[in-house]
């Protein structure tokens, strides 16, 4: 900091310390750092309370009653854990989260391989690898609302461009590609579009593990005379793998709660083929009106979530540690 900065900083801080009352300046005398820290996270803290715990408690103590939210006049009454029986009982809750399992894995699995070796081929910084790096980044900048609507007209068996190309490599009519419509086909339609938009995110994080490996590793192996495919395998793969791990968490919570892709696109049809356990919640709650429940469901998948990330996590860590 230069003089004329630091001079303009004690000014500003003289003019502040004249300004405040000196009641006030003589309680925060007294307040010792500590105090001092808490007074000024404090606000946040509420905050992230209102917001995120109080939600939560609130479900959990729903989870244990009759709720229902059509009806708020209604004499409330405690089940038990009649509400999570029926549950875990019920099988279309269970094909619900088979189908949420089955766009989770692959989603994760497309994202990460075409991810990973988007970032490996843009770390070469061949030229014009800057602006192909912007263009790869322009799906994840857009709403899903703008992705689903657009997606859904690609899918359009007889204007969408999506047929059209299909029909050209395969010599398939377009009017039998029904991509939506199809009980096979809707499940992948989903999958692709997800993987579409959120490539690139995967692509970010694999990119910053590759750029973190010091050029020196690799020098040192070429002086070895190690092959480039032996480099990448015992170099590249393994010191970018905390990153591709990271990238696999972030995606996988998020794509375990995926709701307004699959509404856009299916609305969790044909049948019930593309209903998630999110939309599954949904129309438990705000269709049959059943809260209670619905918060039971809510509960049982914050904890299985929970749960899954904190074993990954572990793992991660046991990586890092390597």
């Amino acid at each position: 900091m230069t003089i004329s900065q630091s001079s303009i900083v004690e000014k500003a801080a003289d003019v502040t310390a004249r300004a405040t009352p000196s009641s006030v300046a003589r309680r925060v005398r007294g307040l010792s750092d500590r105090a001092i820290a808490w007074l000024f996270i404090a606000p946040a803290i509420t905050l992230l309370l209102a917001i995120n715990i109080f939600p939560l408690l609130w479900a959990v103590y729903l989870s244990f009653t009759n709720y229902r939210a059509n009806r708020p006049n209604a004499p409330v009454l405690g089940v038990g854990f009649g509400n999570y029986q029926r549950v875990l009982n019920d099988p279309d809750i269970w094909q619900a989260m088979q189908t949420t399992a089955h766009f989770v894995f692959w989603t994760i699995v497309l994202q990460t391989v075409i991810g990973f070796t988007l970032a490996y081929l843009i770390d070469r910084k061949f030229r014009g690898h800057a602006f192909w790096t912007t263009i790869i980044l322009i799906p994840m900048m857009l709403s899903p609302a703008v992705v689903g609507n657009f997606w859904r007209f690609l899918y359009e068996p007889q204007i969408g461009l999506f047929a059209y190309a299909v029909s050209l490599v395969t010599g398939i009519p377009t009017s039998d590609i029904q991509m939506l419509g199809n009980v096979t086909l809707a499940p992948w339609a989903i999958i692709i579009v997800d993987t579409w938009m959120w490539t690139p995110y995967v692509m970010l994080i694999c990119l910053a593990g590759l750029r973190s490996i010091p050029d020196y590793i690799y020098e040192a192996a070429e002086v070895d005379r190690a092959s480039p495919w032996r480099q990448f395998w015992s170099i590249t793969v393994p010191m970018a793998l905390p990153f591709i791990m990271l990238a696999v968490l972030f995606r996988g919570i998020e794509n375990f709660k995926m709701f307004d892709m699959v509404t856009l696109l299916t609305g969790g049809g044909p049948g019930s083929v593309t209903e998630v356990a999110s939309i599954t919640l949904k129309r438990a709650a705000f269709e049959s009106w059943a809260t209670g429940r619905a918060s039971a469901f809510a509960i049982i998948l914050f904890v299985a979530v929970f749960g899954l990330a904190n074993i990954y996590v572990k793992a991660l860590n046991k990586v890092k540690q390597r």
